[in-house]
């Protein structure tokens, strides 16, 4: 079934907005149980997207994306996390980043029953209820990228937190200069394709195990 550019937002306005919101929201929680309540006092816990949405990261960068018919990723406003007020302030950063992508992670699941509700639903010829299908569908997809794209060891990504916090200080110092130049090397691997070569497999393969286990 062909669905219209409208169809599509439809389905993907909700999944994309959790999957940044909830992935955000997780960084400030596990930073409020290691000892930072700054996200906690700057009211960043909540799941209220509209805290969350940057304009760029969570609206247009999706939508254009969504429009091209590639790989569909976003990002929402960082939640302030202060270094120093951390327990253990090397390790707990690291565990801190892998939140976002273990939040993601979780949700994919939580979709996936969605999905597997929907096609119950669908069987039993509640036709409206392909949607929730398609929205099932997404919301594992979204999440599955968010996650892996933040796994990438690549300076602001998650995935550079948790690699520099087994670095020594001296090697994480220099590893974290390359911040500033993170979104650039982003964009370099996109627009070369890299990055749906680095995502595609991976995201295929954990998309099939999802898909078989819950029967999608």
């Amino acid at each position: 079934m062909e669905l219209s550019t409208l169809q599509k937002v439809a389905i993907w306005v909700l999944p994309v907005l959790f999957a940044i919101t909830v992935h955000e929201v997780a960084h400030g929680w596990v930073a409020s149980k290691l000892g930072d309540k700054t996200a906690m006092i700057m009211g960043r816990l909540t799941l209220n997207p509209l805290k969350h949405i940057d304009p760029i990261g969570t609206i247009l960068v999706p939508g254009i994306l969504l429009l091209l018919g590639g790989i569909v990723f976003g990002w929402a406003k960082p939640v302030p996390v202060t270094y120093e007020n951390l327990n253990n302030p090397k390790r707990d950063m690291a565990i801190v980043a892998a939140a976002g992508p273990v939040a993601n992670f979780f949700m994919a699941i939580i979709w996936a029953l969605i999905a597997k509700l929907g096609m119950i639903l669908v069987q039993n010829d509640f036709s409206w209820a392909l949607a929730i299908v398609y929205m099932g569908h997404a919301g594992i997809l979204i999440n599955l990228v968010l996650m892996i794209l933040n796994l990438i060891p690549i300076p602001p990504l998650d995935g550079s937190r948790v690699v520099s916090g087994f670095l020594s200080g001296k090697a994480a110092l220099k590893y974290n200069r390359l911040e500033p130049y993170g979104f650039f090397i982003l964009l370099i691997l996109l627009v070369t394709g890299v990055l749906g070569f680095i995502i595609g497999p991976i995201l295929a393969l954990i998309f099939r195990v999802i898909a078989m286990i819950f029967g999608l």
